[in-house]
């Protein structure tokens, strides 16, 4: 399976960009992983609504170009429905009975993605309805395609 993610934003953490490399190198046992980093548009605390959506739309723009037609495209969204680690292991194990082998998971900018990735995507995916900081949240998907992929194969993994 061929794996993606496509988000906005560098990540300039050390300790995040330690552990994104840990649990890449895990899962290169199991999948294969690219991550593509786009520019976010600059963005100032205050932000018109219209602002807001031009810099959704431009960066969504960036987004889509990351994404091939036969790509199954899963958004994390707040607003997306919640799995638990095994039903997650389960709908990705379904993609693949289905021939869906080119995943494409997207982290939105700070203030979401716009209207075009909404439709673009197959599914939308919340963690939680907490909010996170979008480069922990690449470390956090990361970690659960890692947990996915072992329950897959029936090898243990914390509960």
């Amino acid at each position: 399976m061929q794996i993606k993610i496509v988000a906005v934003g560098k990540i300039r953490e050390r300790f995040l960009m330690e552990g994104i490399k840990e649990y890449a190198k895990r899962l290169s046992a199991y999948i294969r992983l690219e991550m593509t980093e786009i520019a976010d548009e600059p963005c100032p605390e205050r932000l018109s609504a219209a602002d807001e959506e031009r810099v959704k739309d431009r960066e969504g723009e960036r987004l889509l170009k990351g994404i091939g037609p036969q790509e199954h495209v899963i958004l994390l969204d707040l607003q997306g429905k919640e799995f638990t680690s095994p039903d997650f292991s389960e709908y990705m194990d379904d993609l693949a009975l289905m021939g869906k082998s080119s995943v494409t998971f997207i982290i939105g900018g700070s203030l979401g993605v716009s209207g075009e990735v909404r439709k673009r995507a197959d599914y939308r995916w919340s963690f939680s309805r907490l909010t996170f900081p979008h480069p922990l949240m690449r470390l956090m998907l990361l970690e659960q395609i890692y947990r996915a992929m072992r329950i897959s194969k029936g090898e243990p993994y914390h509960k």
